[in-house]
């Protein structure tokens, strides 16, 4: 078969690209990944956060450089040499800014993937770092009191790891 049919909820309407696609537009697919597979690259659950524009495509050599402008709500999630889903495809952020971010297509990715033909002014469908996005929740609990037998600075201190007074003495 050339095609396949899906339902899309109105949260990936809002989220994605996909409600301005035609009919035969070309998408990246790729099987999910089993508990008995190997884990060979970026842990990526595909999932859209929220949509980037390519700003700018420079060739590289045999490559081609993306830069995509990101929203402020998703661009503290980047980081370089860390990891980003552009359109489905997990890639390696080569530099990053407050805005934007580049990477860097090897040419077997330019020839298998939509991103061969992806031009500036073109909007992506953009997963983050999803280590990144829990850090973050987990840094920003509000609760005053660690969960029991959680790891404390104050913990470290008794078994010796760290220098320092106790917090509680």
């Amino acid at each position: 078969a050339q095609g396949f049919e899906a339902d899309v909820s109105r949260e990936t309407l809002a989220r994605t690209i996909i409600g301005r696609l035609r009919p035969g537009a070309a998408v990246n697919l790729e099987l999910a990944l089993t508990p008995a597979s190997r884990l060979g690259g970026h842990i990526v659950s595909g999932h859209v956060d929220g949509l980037g524009v390519i700003a700018a495509r420079t060739e590289d050599g045999r490559s081609v450089r993306y830069r995509v402008t990101v929203p402020p709500a998703l661009a503290r999630y980047i980081a370089e040499k860390g990891s980003i889903c552009v359109d489905g495809i997990s890639l390696t952020v080569n530099a990053v800014a407050a805005d934007w971010f580049e990477v860097n297509i090897v040419p077997h990715t330019l020839a298998e993937t939509t991103l061969g033909s992806a031009a500036p002014g073109r909007e992506v469908n953009l997963e983050v770092d999803l280590l990144a996005r829990y850090l973050e929740r987990l840094l920003m609990r509000t609760d005053a009191s660690p969960a029991p037998g959680a790891l404390t600075h104050d913990l470290l201190m008794r078994a010796g790891f760290v220098q320092g007074t106790h917090e509680h003495d």
